[in-house]
């Protein structure tokens, strides 16, 4: 029987110190550690995989807390059950769980909930927390780009052939795609509908 462990922070710069030690304090070997920095939305995870395909029956898989290993409740327990049909193991620390045990099992149904309701409410938290700063006027992405001021002309003359789309293009530092946008909103402002530009 071997100890393997599963640590998992969001982003390459977050620290995994604190989840290593508490590996380090169960005596797992780093070779037996397996760490990705990427979001747990998913479980197409490259450690994650490893870690699965790496384990045989008689072993445990170690994590710090459930948030670590899964994000929501049906990835949590496709997670333990492909790890139950190798027989395998699965313990984490901070909620106390251990799937050799009835309790164990039960447990990890409940606190698989708790961490997707968790989820659940720190989104709607963020969406609510965007439209709120929508409603006083804040933009998010990237800020739209300002007309030239002689857009008209340069529009007019493209129209009257005697300037190329491209030249239009540069002078107004955008794309195709968001020329033909601009254009349309423009004649939209104008009250010019689809007509040319006058």
């Amino acid at each position: 029987m071997k100890l393997w462990a599963y640590v998992r922070v969001s982003a390459i710069d977050q620290n995994t110190s604190r989840q290593l030690d508490a590996m380090t304090a169960l005596k797992i070997p780093p070779e037996r550690i397996f760490v990705d920095k990427l979001s747990g939305k998913d479980t197409a995870r490259p450690q994650l995989r490893k870690l699965l395909t790496t384990v045989r029956r008689g072993d445990t898989v170690v994590v710090e807390s459930i948030s670590r290993f899964a994000r929501n409740t049906r990835d949590l327990l496709d997670l333990v059950e492909q790890l139950t049909s190798k027989g395998v193991d699965f313990v984490s620390q901070k909620e106390h769980i251990d799937t050799t045990t009835p309790t164990g099992k039960f447990m990890l149904t409940v606190f698989g909930a708790v961490a997707e309701l968790e989820r659940g409410y720190i989104l709607q938290r963020q969406a609510e927390g965007i439209a709120a700063a929508k409603a006083r006027g804040v933009h998010f992405g990237r800020p739209e780009l300002a007309l030239p001021e002689d857009f008209g002309k340069l529009v007019r003359q493209w129209e009257q052939g005697k300037l190329p789309l491209e030249n239009v293009l540069n002078a107004c530092g955008m794309g195709r795609s968001t020329f033909y946008t601009r254009l349309h909103e423009y004649r939209l402002l104008h009250g010019q509908g689809n007509n040319k530009v006058q």
